[in-house]
């Protein structure tokens, strides 16, 4: 199940891509929220090599994520991709200059299901999709104005 949405932003495209790329930054904003958010590689700058190890409660249950950055193209794209027991994800962030000082981020989510409990679930959630699309555009737009006001 693909989920998309654009946030247009009145900053230039190397500073948005600074923004979504400072990673110890949404680590803390994770951890306040009551996410457990664990690096397990050694690199200390931004790029190919970080990943980390998440767990959070959703819906009573502890979930656990493995998060690695599959591509890092600077100033353009950054792609993660996440892997939990049920699902594998691919989170694409796609920055594109509209002029020098305004830029719009394409954020890009692809749920893959790996067993059959995970597949029934995505097939009962995509009848309500639309529901779906406008809450993850909403949900995304907080966070980037979240990101964007503490820079």
């Amino acid at each position: 199940m693909k989920f998309s949405t654009r946030k247009d932003a009145d900053v230039p495209a190397e500073h948005l891509f600074a923004v979504i790329t400072d990673f110890p930054r949404m680590e803390r904003m994770l951890m306040r929220r009551g996410v457990a958010v664990a690096r397990i590689d050694p690199a200390q700058e931004p790029g190919h090599s970080m990943a980390w190890r998440i767990a959070f409660d959703w819906r009573a249950k502890r979930r656990e994520l493995r998060l690695d950055v599959a591509r890092f193209d600077r100033p353009e794209q950054v792609s993660i991709a996440g892997m939990s027991d049920p699902f594998e994800m691919m989170i694409n962030m796609t920055i594109v200059a509209l002029s020098r000082t305004r830029s719009r981020l394409i954020f890009e989510t692809d749920l893959r299901p790996r067993n059959m409990k995970s597949r029934l679930l995505l097939q009962t959630a995509r009848l309500g999709k639309a529901q779906l699309d406008r809450r993850f555009a909403r949900r995304v737009g907080e966070f980037i104005d979240e990101l964007l006001l503490a820079a």
